[in-house]
């Protein structure tokens, strides 16, 4: 299946793209693919969306469509 990876602010600098489409499995996890789209990333300040929902680092995929890496937020 080909899934879309958007990424946003700094994960932007930390994968070198603001969306990329790339093939993947429903077995497949968030932290999986993005690990082998980056092997050196650092994920622990991230976090993930399948279709526009929050999502566990190591729940599949499934049927989603796109996947959105978010950096921490702040606000007030």
């Amino acid at each position: 299946m080909t899934l879309t990876v958007l990424a946003f602010a700094q994960s932007q600098d930390q994968f070198g793209f603001s969306r990329r489409e790339v093939e993947a499995c429903p077995e497949d996890t968030p932290r999986g693919l993005l690990l082998r789209l980056n092997p050196a990333a650092d994920l622990a300040h991230l976090r993930v969306a399948l279709d526009c929902e929050f999502a566990g680092w190591d729940q599949p995929l499934g049927n989603a469509r796109e996947l959105a890496i978010l950096p921490p937020v702040s606000g007030g």
